[in-house]
């Protein structure tokens, strides 16, 4: 049967508050970050994700979606660019 832990274990019950880590791309690590300043707190030395800190979906998994791909798409399509007429050139005096 579950119980519940003792006050003063040191263990935290559910998920870190007001906190979020994001993908480094350039080195693979996760970084720690506030969520109400905006500022990083930490990073990982491994690979590994900070437990219990939410995830937040970085560029890459945004990508992912088919609506980005849609728009992604409209992008792609070259536009043509009319150009303006050229002018004559003035006489003079």
């Amino acid at each position: 049967m579950a119980k519940n832990k003792e006050a003063g274990d040191d263990r935290r019950v559910g998920a870190v508050r007001k906190r979020s880590q994001i993908t480094n791309k350039l080195t693979g690590t996760w970084t720690k970050r506030d969520d109400k300043s905006g500022k990083f707190l930490d990073v990982k030395a491994d690979a590994k994700p900070f437990k219990g800190v939410r995830k937040k979906p970085g560029k890459a998994a945004a990508a992912k979606k088919p609506a980005a791909k849609k728009a992604l798409a409209k992008k792609a399509v070259k536009r043509v660019v009319k150009k303006a007429p050229a002018r004559k050139a003035a006489k003079r005096r």
